[in-house]
């Protein structure tokens, strides 16, 4: 155990808080779990926790679960030890690379009672998986990528609140006046759908997509063979599949043509799709009364950030596919998107969006109650016209 407990030290002292990601955590939960895509910084974020508020408190410890330690010694022995020696909060990195993790946090949280558990897990994670039932026990939370208000913020150094769908539609030229005020968030804009979703891009920006797609393989190579069994020698059948969606996304999917491409079968194409979307690679778009099944296909695809287009490359990036993917991405992280043939997204259940540049008309969506325009290069919008960079504040 002391060589966890020094290396909980060294990251603590060598960390370097440059900005800070706002979750509303309840920490006083005694089991919490945080799962999210490669990159985006869950632990970043725990370390950061740690320091910030436990720091002076000799009772946290913070472990990786790849650790050596643990290929000879079981997890809830490590809590055993622990709490003997009076620790209160014990903090589980990538949980997902311990096996029976499951069963041995429902074993902690039994036995343990005054012990405050945090785990991080891949996003492809689901905590109904392997040997014990923690949705009864784990309060469980996402994070994403950065949104477009949050690398606003660490770039010009600004502190812009998030906003709430309906204030925006309501008080959109309100708000982009204020904005604007104070910077100018067009000149930001290309460089966030370029490299800004990731927070890694703070080491370099000149290795960004490089790093991102090693991010992406591993993604591929590893957590999903692990997680969702998906046999290695048919990796490159889904890394086939992500490269052709770029070249085409957005764009309601031929599944039996792309079963013919891929050289698999329709229901394994709709499988692979479902773990793309897991993986935090894909947003899978379906209508209202589409099913949610794994086996039911999506009414269309989009990658899942723009920045995506950028790192697996060989594509002529379509602006408008751009436009959609980041709009998708931004509310669909605050809000339920759908898919709806009188515009390009249904939002929360009433609001119709078509998605464009400076000069989109209504013309398509005219007749459609609450419906709007989500317009690039824009400063200001007027009337049912938004800016496009505001969807960025909803999260």
């Amino acid at each position: 155990m002391e060589s966890l407990i020094e290396s909980h030290n060294r990251l603590l002292h060598q960390l370097e808080v440059k900005f800070r990601r706002n979750l509303n955590i309840d920490w006083n939960d005694r089991l919490i779990g945080l799962t999210g895509a490669r990159g985006v910084g869950k632990t970043t974020f725990l370390l950061t926790y740690i320091k910030e508020k436990l720091s002076n408190s000799p009772y946290a410890l913070y472990v990786s679960m790849d650790d050596f330690y643990f290929s000879t010694t079981p997890l809830i022995q490590l809590a055993d030890e622990w709490v003997k020696k009076g620790g209160t909060h014990l903090f589980l990195d990538e949980i997902h690379k311990y096996p029976n993790w499951s069963q041995e946090l429902k074993n902690i949280y039994d036995r343990y009672k005054k012990l405050k558990v945090v785990f991080t897990g891949s996003s492809v994670l689901h905590i109904q998986s392997g040997n014990a039932d923690l949705s009864r026990r784990a309060v469980v939370y996402t994070m994403e990528g950065l949104s477009f208000r949050e690398f606003l913020n660490i770039e010009a150094g600004t502190n812009f609140p998030t906003l709430t769908l309906d204030d925006l539609i309501k008080k959109h030229v309100v708000h982009a006046k204020e904005i604007v005020s104070k910077v100018k968030p067009l000149a930001y804009f290309e460089s966030y759908l370029n490299y800004g979703y990731y927070p890694f891009y703070l080491e370099s920006r000149n290795t960004y997509h490089q790093k991102l797609l090693n991010t992406i393989n591993l993604t591929l190579e590893v957590d999903l063979p692990y997680l969702r069994h998906v046999d290695v020698q048919y990796i490159h059948k889904l890394k086939k599949l992500l490269y052709m969606l770029t070249q085409t996304v957005p764009f309601q999917p031929n599944v039996s043509q792309l079963a013919a491409d891929i050289e698999t079968s329709r229901t394994t194409i709709l499988l692979y799709l479902s773990y793309l979307q897991e993986a935090k690679l894909l947003n899978l778009l379906r209508s209202k009364s589409n099913s949610d099944s794994m086996l039911a296909k999506p009414d269309k695809v989009y990658l899942h950030h723009p920045n995506l287009f950028y790192a697996i490359g060989g594509a002529t990036l379509n602006k408008g596919n751009e436009r959609e993917t980041f709009f998708y991405n931004q509310v669909n992280n605050a809000y339920k998107i759908n898919y709806t043939p009188q515009g390009d997204f249904l939002v929360a259940g009433k609001y119709t969006f078509e998605i464009g540049g400076k000069t989109k008309s209504k013309k398509q969506i005219k007749a459609v109650k609450n419906s709007y325009i989500a317009a690039d290069m824009l400063e200001y919008g007027y009337d049912n016209k938004i800016p496009l960079w505001l969807f960025g504040f909803l999260y």
